[in-house]
């Protein structure tokens, strides 16, 4: 029996429990995540690298089969390892979070969102959406993530779909001035209702500015109760794959949301 947590709204399996206890360190608003160096040598970029091909699955079983991803997938021995014996501090970006995936989806839908403009896939996590980006053809797209393992498992999928990523930062940059990106990116980043109070104040100073801004999220607490959902508008809609319901907390579906 394989023994879950629920987390993000989402199953997800025992490997990740010490990670939930901990407070969800990873995208919290500090420049470091808790117990993880986010300015690794070229040495620990190639051992990332190397635990990533052998600890997950290329995966098309998600609402974007023209992407392939490493992601941690029931048949990885990771699925059902204990914490201690992963090789990764915080895998968040080993999942294609429901959020992320209708935000990918929207976009090589809808390619005019984002052809020939300045991106930033903040929170990028397995960088499902910004390499979406990439394919509807944006001029730019930078890659967010403070986690450098996530860098790794960026630059690995840009490899497998014969996409070149154009840059990655590790920096945290909720609060900062992102007036040089035409559109934001945001998947599966309010699943927390401080957290997400934080990054949807962000979120509408850079639309106030001019920035398009994207969010996707299967409709979690922390936006769905949130004072400024009231100044988004809703730009699509997607029903999940049973795999992704299964494994979300019984998450049917996941929408797009902009700033109106």
């Amino acid at each position: 029996m394989v023994i879950k947590f629920n987390f993000m709204g989402k199953i997800i399996p025992a490997q990740l429990n010490s990670f939930i206890r901990s407070g969800l360190s990873a995208f919290s608003n500090t420049r470091f995540s808790k117990g993880c160096n986010n300015e690794p040598s070229k040495a620990m970029g190639k051992t990332y690298r190397a635990h990533i091909l052998a600890e997950t699955d290329l995966s098309r079983d998600h609402l974007t089969p023209e992407i392939q991803l490493y992601l941690i997938t029931q048949n990885c021995r990771l699925w059902r390892a204990r914490p201690e014996d992963s090789p990764f501090c915080e895998p968040f970006w080993a999942f294609y979070w429901p959020g992320g995936q209708a935000l990918s989806r929207y976009l090589l839908d809808n390619k005019a969102a984002v052809k020939g403009k300045k991106v930033l896939d903040f929170g990028t996590g397995c960088g499902a959406s910004g390499l979406a980006a990439k394919l509807s053809g944006a001029g730019h797209v930078t890659f967010n993530d403070i986690d450098p393992a996530a860098a790794e498992a960026v630059l690995l999928n840009g490899t497998e779909n014969k996409i070149v990523i154009d840059n990655f930062s590790t920096l945290n940059l909720i609060g900062s001035c992102c007036q040089k990106f035409e559109v934001l990116l945001v998947g599966d980043m309010l699943y927390d209702t401080e957290f997400a109070d934080e990054v949807l104040k962000w979120l509408r100073r850079e639309h106030e500015k001019g920035a398009v801004v994207l969010i996707g999220d299967p409709g979690r607490f922390a936006l769905e109760s949130h004072p400024l959902k009231t100044s988004l508008k809703c730009l699509a809609k997607y029903e999940l794959k049973p795999s992704t319901v299964l494994e979300n907390n019984g998450h049917v579906q996941a929408f797009v949301w902009t700033f109106k």
